[in-house]
């Protein structure tokens, strides 16, 4: 199966440069190119592809406000942040969004397919230990325009789940903390993740912090 990706950034080499290396891939294909955020959202709407790679800084609707378009209109496209610094404050900005990851523009060219097909297949691009330290450096600084998920929808042991995920546990890890078999676990964090309406493991840790349940470490 061939991977549909848009790529949406303002500058046309960059654009141009993305696309000649995962064209250059079998199993992927650039279906669309967006120099702006408006555009972006529309052809996703229209292309429906896997992934988008999105700009965090373009003209007409920047990346961050056109993830969120993106997101809350049930596009199952998966968003992955571009951007030239390692981590600033719009990377928490577009993780609460509803992104999938980030990634730096001067990224390898093996690197940028590996993360592709990883975020296509819905598994969360950064480990939730690395999603802990860019909230606990950024996260007064990027207030969130949204209400949080409600957790009433949660069990008891569903928002136990869920705060460990926002320590950045694994399943295994979970499991032990908690004494349950990790195949347990797993059925506990797919319940989390459906009914909060997050998108991966990625977004629990954002919503774990916007609910108080992890509090950000000192630096």
């Amino acid at each position: 199966m061939t991977l549909r990706v848009v790529v949406a950034d303002d500058q046309a080499l960059v654009r141009t440069g993305f696309r000649m290396i995962i064209d250059a891939r079998d199993d992927l294909e650039v279906v669309g190119e967006a120099s702006d955020g408006r555009e972006a959202v529309r052809l996703t709407r229209e292309l429906r592809p896997d992934v988008v790679l999105m700009d965090v800084r373009m003209p007409v609707l920047d990346g961050i406000e056109a993830t969120r378009e993106i997101v809350a209109r049930g596009s199952e496209a998966r968003v992955l942040v571009l951007t030239t610094w390692d981590v600033d404050a719009h990377v928490v900005a577009a993780l609460r969004a509803g992104a999938s990851g980030f990634l730096l523009k001067d990224i390898r060219p093996a690197e940028l397919v590996d993360a592709i097909r990883l975020t296509a297949r819905g598994d969360a691009l950064l480990a939730p230990s690395v999603t802990r330290r860019v909230l606990d450096r950024f996260l007064r600084t990027a207030p969130d325009l949204r209400p949080p998920p409600d957790l009433e929808r949660l069990s008891g042991r569903e928002r136990e789940v869920l705060t460990l995920i926002g320590q950045a546990l694994s399943n295994a890890e979970i499991a032990r903390r908690l004494d349950l078999s990790e195949a347990t676990v797993k059925n506990h964090v797919t319940g989390v993740l459906r009914k909060l309406g997050l998108r991966d493991r990625v977004q629990a840790v954002v919503a774990a912090y916007d609910h108080g349940l992890v509090r950000p470490r000192d630096p």
